[in-house]
C-alpha cells in the first residue's frame, strides 16, 4: 500500500464506503483517512483535538471534500485549509451531490481545484473515482516533490 494519504471528508457512511470501494477498484492503493465531519478534518490536518501530536507537516496528497457536513461545512473547511500556509497547496476536489450554482461558485472562489458531482449510478461512480485518482495522483504535477 502507498503511504501517501488521501483524505476523504464525508459524513454519509454509504457514500464514504462507495468512494473507498471505487478508489480501490481502480487500483488506487493510497491509505485513505476518513473524516466524518469538518471538525475532524481540520483537527487531523492541523494536529489538534484528538489528533494533537500528529505532525501537521504530513499532509494528504489529495482531499475529497463533501460540502454538506455536520459541525463545520465543506466550504468552511476549504476556506481554512486555503488560509493555512502549510496546507493551502493540498489539491482539493469537492465531491458532492449538490448541483447548486451558488455552491460551485463559492467553492471555486475559495480555491477548490475541482468540483465533481457524485454520480448516482454505481458504474459511473467507479469510472469517475478512477478518473479522479488517475489524474490527481498520476497525471497532475504537484507543487512539491513527493
Amino acid at each position: 500500500m502507498n503511504t501517501e494519504v488521501i483524505m476523504l471528508v464525508e459524513d454519509n457512511q454509504d457514500d464514504a464506503t462507495l468512494t473507498i470501494d471505487a478508489l480501490q477498484a481502480n487500483h488506487i492503493r493510497n491509505k485513505i483517512f476518513l473524516a466524518k465531519n469538518g471538525v475532524e478534518a481540520l483537527d487531523y490536518l492541523f494536529g489538534q483535538g484528538v489528533y494533537e501530536g500528529r505532525s501537521p507537516i504530513q499532509l494528504p496528497v489529495l482531499m475529497l471534500l463533501d460540502l454538506k457536513l455536520p459541525k463545520v461545512d465543506g466550504l468552511e473547511v476549504l476556506r481554512r485549509v486555503r488560509a493555512d500556509e502549510h496546507a493551502r497547496l493540498i489539491p482539493i476536489v469537492i465531491l458532492t451531490s449538490s448541483n447548486e450554482d451558488e455552491d460551485r461558485l463559492k467553492a471555486y472562489s475559495l480555491g477548490t481545484n475541482s468540483y465533481v458531482r457524485k454520480p448516482v449510478d454505481y458504474d459511473d461512480f467507479l469510472r469517475v473515482a478512477g478518473q479522479l485518482g488517475q489524474y490527481w495522483l498520476s497525471v497532475n504535477e504537484p507543487p512539491y516533490n513527493r
